[in-house]
């Protein structure tokens, strides 16, 4: 190479096509990817990203194009010949073997690569402790002898997300795609994760962030990389773009930042929680909510803002305080207790604990009310049900006319949609949504905000548990901070902050400590 050339990228795409039958996922796309430096994969669900990923990762061939490494052109790589290229994945279910210890999960792939794609005839345990306890300490976790034996499947996420960093460190990589690695963390794990990101970079490893938050994006900075239908439509440097102009590049349309709640709660209090405790989960929480009140409830994931949510679900006992809807005393020892009194509950895993994925969005929208469908001789009616279920996906704009596409079709924003759309089936009264806009792209989000506020303006009460801060103040009245099981800090939704959130939260944990 000349003096007054520069490097090849390490990695390069040129008119990347992929097609699967009729459909045309990837139109031509072009893509740089330099050592050392942080680039974010952005765009709605369905554009082409999780595709290109597993281009590069090896799990795809292209349909047409080449991909470059270091300037050398391949037509397709192999997940082997992607490996040993230094390019390692880090996918949102992580890949962890549960059943294997930390030193096995992160060391066992190092050994197969060397190998060429298999195991040699026994492992090599003084390299594999070696090569697993250097790599550990590197994404800042101890790498102590303890931790080492432990099976991946016991450890929390935000651990386990470490440790599978920590996997690509150890093969030696060069290039580390994070597939939405900030989805279930808290803004704590995410702080440490952007000093691991930070760590790579300085390293000369360049990585990836596929992320639907643009928060996190500013605060690493780089590259953005934009997918709209297929095709890379922007690359350039992340602050040089409004969130504005980043959200209409990846949707086509102008979606503004500002505050979706203008409506005023309801008179009349729906709901009151009088100390209300579940053992050492939470206790002594007191709330009055209004009919058409957005309350938001943030804090650490161990603050007990999840249990609370679901103790007023029926998922999880009442040992202390009372319940009281419209006065009147509830005992709430299973869900359908909660769907009985007009509650419900949308989980924050849709795939684990909300959806028949295999099932037709008509299937899912009508499976909470198949009492009130019964047509002659106990079966169901089916007109009733259709027409149940097109209100549904009227009502939360699905992308999609046709309701007996199964839900595992639909992306992510769709798929989210139909699950808090069931919960419209049983005409509830108050409706709880953790996390309601996880793993859900910007043009999704504005939807589903959207619906929620209708919602409110009918009268529907809303609890949202939420870590997305700005989600929180775009959308509610209220917002409760708790930590260690209590509420510690109440803030108003129109003039509160992001900072004045963190700043709750922390203080809340130099007074618990």
């Amino acid at each position: 190479m000349s003096d007054n050339q520069p490097d090849p990228p390490f990695l390069e795409l040129r008119g990347i096509h992929k097609r699967f039958g009729g459909v045309h996922a990837l139109r031509g796309v072009d893509m740089q990817i330099r050592a050392g430096q942080p680039y974010h994969l952005l765009g709605e669900n369905g554009c082409g990203k999780s595709t290109v990923i597993k281009i590069m990762s090896g799990a795809h061939a292209p349909s047409e194009g080449e991909i470059l490494l270091d300037g050398t052109p391949h037509p397709r790589l192999t997940p082997i010949q992607a490996l040993q290229a230094g390019i390692e994945t880090v996918y949102q279910d992580l890949s962890l073997l549960p059943n294997l210890t930390v030193a096995e999960n992160v060391a066992l792939a190092e050994q197969l690569v060397s190998g060429g794609g298999r195991l040699l005839r026994g492992l090599d345990r003084g390299r594999l402790t070696s090569v697993a306890e250097q790599a550990v300490g590197q994404v800042g976790l101890d790498p102590s002898r303890a931790l080492m034996a432990t099976p991946a499947g016991d450890l929390p996420l935000a651990v386990r997300q470490r440790v599978a960093i920590a996997r690509a460190i150890a093969q030696e990589a060069r290039l580390v795609i994070m597939d939405e690695p900030t989805t279930s963390l808290t803004r704590h794990e995410v702080e440490t994760l952007i000093e691991v990101v930070r760590h790579l970079c300085a390293k000369g490893v360049a990585v990836l962030f596929v992320t639907h938050k643009l928060e996190e994006c500013y605060r690493i900075g780089g590259q953005a990389v934009v997918f709209r239908d297929g095709k890379s439509v922007g690359q350039g440097p992340i602050e040089g773009y409004t969130r504005a102009e980043l959200s209409q590049l990846m949707t086509g349309r102008a979606i503004e930042a500002r505050r979706y709640r203008a409506a005023a709660p309801q008179d009349g209090v729906l709901l009151t929680l009088d100390q209300l405790g579940s053992g050492e989960a939470f206790g002594n929480v007191d709330l009055d909510l209004h009919r058409g009140e957005i309350v938001g409830i943030t804090g650490l994931s161990d603050s007990g803002r999840n249990e609370l949510a679901l103790a007023l679900a029926g998922h999880r006992p009442v040992t202390d305080g009372n319940i009281r809807i419209e006065g009147r005393a509830l005992s709430l020892s299973s869900p359908a207790d909660a769907i009985a009194e007009g509650i419900g509950y949308v989980p924050e895993d849709r795939l684990a604990d909300g959806l028949f994925i295999e099932k037709s969005i008509y299937e899912n929208a009508v499976t909470l009310v198949l009492d009130k469908l019964g047509g002659a001789l106990g079966t169901i009616d089916k007109a009733k049900g259709r027409a149940a279920a097109r209100r549904i996906s009227e009502a939360m704009q699905l992308n999609t006319s046709d309701i007996d596409l199964p839900v595992g079709a639909l992306s992510g924003g769709n798929q989210q949609r139909v699950l808090i759309g069931r919960w419209l089936s049983i005409e509830p009264r108050l409706l709880i949504l953790h996390g309601p806009t996880v793993g859900v792209d910007v043009g999704s989000k504005d939807r589903i905000y959207r619906a929620m506020q209708a919602m409110a303006e009918r009268g529907i009460a809303l609890i949202i548990v939420s870590d997305d801060l700005p989600e929180l103040l775009q959308n509610c009245d209220r917002i409760l901070v708790m930590n260690a099981g209590r509420v510690r800090a109440e803030l108003d939704g129109a003039t509160a902050t992001e900072n004045d959130i963190y700043k709750a939260m922390l203080a809340a944990k130099e007074t618990v400590e």
